[in-house]
This record gives C-alpha cells, sequence and structure tokens, in this order.
C-alpha cells in the first residue's frame, strides 16, 4: 500500500471515530435530558435538546463526508458497501435519540412519580446498548474483536425489554390513569426501547460484515 493510500485510510477512519463520537454524545444527551425532564429541570432539558439537535446535524455531515470519501477516493472498495451500510444504521440510532427526546417535548408526558425510577432504568440500558454499538464498531474498524461488545448489546437490549414489560403491566394495571394517559405512556415506554432494539438491529447486521471479512 502507498504512503498516500495508507494516509487517506488513516484520514478516513479518523472520520468515522469523529462520527461514532457524535453517535455515543447523543445517546448521553438524550440519558441526561429524559433525566432533566423527569425531574421538571426545564431550562436544562431544553439546553440537551438543543444539544443533541446540534449533534444529530453535525453527525449527518460527517457522515455525508464519509460516503464523498468512500465513493471518490475508491477506499476499501472490497467492503464499501457494508461500511456504507452500517454507518447509515448508526445514524438511525443519533436520529432516534433526538426523536424521542423530541417527544418529550412536542407531548409533555406526564410520567406518573411511581415510574420515575422506571423509566430512568430504561433509559440507560437503551443508552447501554448503544454504547455497547459503537464500541463494537469501533473494534470493527480497527480490525479488533468485536464478539464481547456485541453480547453486551443483546445483555442490554434484554434489560430493556423486561423494563418495557414491566412498565406497560404496571400502566395498565393503574385505577389513576385514564385510557388516554395510558395510551401516551405506552408509547413512550415503546419509543425509548425501540432504541436499544435498533442497537441489536445493528449488533445483527454488523455480525454478518465480522463473518464476511474472515471468510
Amino acid at each position: 500500500m502507498s504512503h498516500s493510500v495508507l494516509r487517506k485510510q488513516i484520514g478516513l477512519k479518523k472520520r468515522i471515530d469523529e462520527f461514532l463520537d457524535q453517535v455515543s454524545e447523543a445517546s448521553l444527551l438524550f440519558k441526561q435530558g429524559v433525566g432533566f425532564y423527569i425531574d421538571e429541570k426545564h431550562d436544562q432539558f431544553e439546553q440537551k435538546l438543543n444539544q443533541i439537535s446540534t449533534v444529530e446535524h453535525h453527525g449527518d455531515e460527517m457522515r455525508r463526508a464519509i460516503e464523498r470519501q468512500l465513493y471518490l477516493k475508491t477506499l476499501i472498495p472490497e467492503s464499501r458497501g457494508d461500511v456504507l451500510q452500517l454507518l447509515e444504521q448508526l445514524d438511525t440510532l443519533l436520529d432516534c435519540c433526538k426523536e424521542v427526546l423530541w417527544q418529550f417535548q412536542i407531548e409533555l408526558p406526564e410520567v406518573p412519580y411511581k415510574s420515575h425510577d422506571d423509566m430512568q432504568e430504561l433509559v440507560s440500558y437503551s443508552v447501554e446498548s448503544v454504547e455497547a454499538i459503537v464500541r463494537s464498531a469501533r473494534a470493527f474498524f480497527r480490525s479488533s474483536d468485536v464478539s464481547d461488545h456485541l453480547h453486551k448489546v443483546s445483555y442490554w437490549e434484554s434489560e430493556s425489554d423486561k423494563v418495557t414489560t414491566r412498565m406497560l403491566m404496571d400502566i395498565y394495571r393503574r385505577d389513576d390513569l385514564s385510557l388516554c394517559h395510558k395510551s401516551q405512556l405506552k408509547d413512550l415506554v415503546r419509543q425509548v426501547a425501540q432504541i436499544a432494539d435498533r442497537a441489536e438491529d445493528v449488533a445483527d447486521r454488523l455480525t454478518i460484515y465480522v463473518i464476511k471479512r474472515m471468510l
């Protein structure tokens, strides 16, 4: 490999690392934002909402720049399609974190005090799943072992499912909530849990890419 191509490869990996930073940061901002919403710290919530919108915009710009570099510089042509698909799937995680936080802002759901801890736990598990898939992707691009990180994605998604089931059962067994309120909370819980579901979807695809690399 020539020095010129090697430099381009290193530059590309640096850009991918920076993009992964944005995905990770979005998940952390999402966690903080939900925490501030539940604690009724409105100014701090608004701040996180603005920050995650900025991060999502930067993430989109980075992904498009990486895609252009892959096409114009004809880098890693043997796996370019896999890389592009992986980046797009990771970008959906970034989008999802922003969209769910905006759902809180738009709908202004009243999360019952009894559900506060469960909601925080569900958010934590979804964020852990995003963090695990980000570490998996970093390992993949560095040609390192990804199996341990991928396993953790599945673990946190499973924990998210357990909390989701518990929360939904509790919501629909309460007599002090209207049916409309229950429906709103159900949708909110499922949207938060979907972040972990999407992380697992990315992990499933990444598993296939790892196998293809070994062939």
